[in-house]
């Protein structure tokens, strides 16, 4: 399994996957690429592309690529915030095919509160 690391991600990131061959956009010199491009020189060594940008699935026709895509969609794109959802990314590696999107979640219940929100939610 070959995942490629998108550059709204760290790349300390990749070196909590165990089990998988991760590289980031970055170390590929890819950063700067358009989705698009980025998208067609991933499928030719990747299996499975990860991203935080969660408008990507609609911006390209995912399902013209050799690859999956995984969503991660936490608070923020810090390691800290990310950490949490490295099961769920790890699961969804090993079952993702080509042209599939999944988006793992991080937890309500791990989630930063808002200050400006009472606990609760928005109760006006």
């Amino acid at each position: 399994m070959r995942l490629l690391l998108d550059e709204s991600l760290p790349r300390r990131l990749a070196t909590h996957l165990a089990g998988i061959e991760a590289d980031t956009v970055f170390d590929r010199g890819w950063s700067g690429l358009k989705n698009g491009d980025l998208l067609r020189a991933a499928e030719a060594e990747y299996d499975v592309f990860a991203t935080a940008d969660q408008n990507l699935q609609y911006q390209q026709n995912l399902a013209g690529f050799n690859l999956g895509v995984v969503v991660l969609a936490a608070p923020t794109n810090r390691l800290e915030d990310l950490l949490p959802l490295v099961p769920g990314l790890l699961r969804a590696c090993s079952s993702i095919v080509s042209g599939e999107v999944e988006v793992v979640r991080s937890d309500p219940a791990t989630r930063r509160s808002d200050p400006e929100t009472p606990p609760g939610g928005d109760i006006r």
